[in-house]
């Protein structure tokens, strides 16, 4: 768990990100596009998820495209033995790093064992812990075994490769490789001014050719207000803002609005290493139904996305029809009365001479996520429970209380479940575990037959309702403000967690002059 923790706190990034491969006037003048983005303290693919820049960067085996299919990228092709449950990758050859090093299938082995390793923390080490076996053919071909099926692993090869020749024997979360990094991808690192901008220039070695634009700036704006001033003074060409800030630049002359589909889920993640909810799990189904989803949805997005009830419900695999915990304060106080709650003099319930409440953390810098915690906050103070909001410094996965937090993958219903309710899994960052859960998700990731997935996750879906991790809360969408100048996004994409992927063609844009 400390590694995890420390994974996740060493990242401090704002706007997380995916694997993928990509195929002019602005703010700076010329061909350069600056990007609001948040700030980085590194830039680790292996050992974070996060990392919008990473796809600028890197490249995976696979990609995703606009549909949010896998598609070759570093591999041009592979083969599947079902037999002996392994797959062998073809990759592109004449592909260098940024440094002029050609690019091997030593690369990809050592990338794929170094996230395995659990002595380097990796949140992204669940989804290869079936890999039984890595053997290098030659230079350009690799296999992998694994000792279980697994039908999304195509989808975990968009991971990024790193190089071998620069991070062998290296620490894998301290080695100042992660703040010089060296990747395959459409742009190199030029520069990087801490706490203020990220200077990425283009490959011109490209292996899939060349990008449109030639520097692409991500200026640290981590503040959501800041970033809507910094768009409307003219200083970005590209910036995602919360949705009342966006609407105010519809109809305005020079710019364009893309309200974009996501499958981000926003909820309350319940803190199981914290006592409280050891003593208290039974009262997590009041908390969910006495948040009034809708008016949270309405107020704090503009309705901009759908109310939650799973982590599924932009996903071919959801269940309509499992448990919603629908907006209903007096059910919400009827399971505290059962579950022996009084209520207390203070104007909220008691259980064992202890206030029913918790607090409420809120990561710094997003505006949303606040006003949706501190909305929720209310709801549940008018049906007794004294919960507060607070905004810390830091986030303390282990000690915290509750945490307003955000998910959510348009890929495998795999992604983003497996890891995130699986017990001691890379990115389960509140502590739950439920044995129902993890068999329901290791049955669907081990099928490739539809009916038994739907099966598992239906099953997966029940079994969490039943006895929650989370309080879900909506999905929201995408809300990104750019220069009229910028041509080439690709608008119906369904985006992931915090919007990410609007980045996956970015090979394709280009700034008018």
């Amino acid at each position: 768990m400390k590694k995890r923790i420390l994974s996740l706190l060493l990242a401090a990034v704002m706007l997380p990100g995916l694997a993928a491969c990509g195929g002019n006037g602005s703010p700076a003048g010329g061909n350069t596009l600056i990007y609001a983005s948040g700030d980085y303290t590194r830039i680790n693919p292996a050992m974070d998820e996060h990392g919008e820049i990473n796809i600028l960067l890197f490249n995976g085996l696979t990609a995703h495209d606009g549909d949010n299919q896998v598609v070759p990228c570093l591999a041009k092709s592979w083969d599947f033995d079902e037999a002996g449950c392994a797959y062998t990758f073809y990759l592109e050859e004449n592909v260098k790093w940024h440094d002029g090093e050609p690019f091997t299938a030593e690369d990809v082995k050592f990338t794929i064992e170094a996230i395995m390793d659990p002595e380097n923390g990796s949140e992204n080490a669940p989804n290869y812990e079936d890999v039984e076996e890595i053997a290098v053919m030659d230079e350009h071909t690799i296999s992998f075994r694994l000792s279980a099926p697994n039908v999304t692993f195509l989808d975990y090869m968009t991971m990024a490769v790193l190089p071998k020749h620069l991070l062998e024997g290296e620490d894998m979360q301290e080695s100042a490789f992660f703040r010089a990094p060296v990747g395959t991808g459409p742009y190199r690192l030029s520069s990087w001014d801490e706490g203020q901008a990220i200077t990425l220039t283009r490959n011109p070695d490209y292996f899939k050719g060349p990008a449109g634009i030639e520097t692409i700036i991500f200026k640290i704006v981590p503040d959501d207000n800041a970033r809507a001033v910094q768009m409307q003074a003219g200083e970005l060409t590209l910036a995602h803002l919360t949705p009342k800030d966006a609407e105010n630049f519809l109809g305005k002359e020079g710019y364009a609005v893309y309200d974009m589909k996501t499958s981000d889920y926003r909820g309350i993640l319940f803190n199981f290493w914290n006592p409280y909810w050891t003593e208290n799990r039974d009262l997590i189904p009041a908390v969910c139904c006495a948040i009034d989803r809708q008016a949270i949805l309405d107020a704090v997005a503009l309705g901009h996305g759908v109310t939650a009830y799973g982590p599924l419900q932009r996903n071919i695999y959801n269940n309509e029809d499992v448990e919603r915990y629908d907006y209903d304060p007096a059910r919400a106080k009827s399971i505290l009365e059962d579950a022996g709650c009084v209520m207390g003099a203070s104007g909220f319930y008691e259980r064992n001479g202890q206030e029913v409440g918790f607090v409420l953390s809120v990561g710094a810098g997003d505006q949303v996520r606040l006003d949706m915690a501190q909305a929720a906050a209310q709801q549940l103070q008018a049906v007794g429970v004294n919960c507060t909001v607070e905004v810390p410094s830091k986030v303390d996965w282990g000690g915290q209380m509750a945490y307003l937090i955000g998910w959510g993958s348009p890929f495998d219903a795999d992604d983003h479940t497996y890891k995130v309710f699986g017990t001691d899994k890379g990115a389960n960052y509140s502590g739950y575990s439920n044995a129902l859960v993890d068999q329901y998700l290791t049955q669907a990731r081990q099928s490739d037959d539809p009916i038994v997935r739907k099966e598992a996750y239906a099953n997966f879906q029940t079994a969490l309702a039943e006895d929650p991790a989370y309080a879900f809360i909506c999905y929201v969408d995408a809300d990104y403000v750019a220069s009229d100048s910028l041509k080439g996004i690709a608008a119906g994409t369904v985006l992931g967690h915090h919007g990410v992927g609007i980045f996956w063609n970015v090979t394709e844009w280009t700034l008018e002059q």
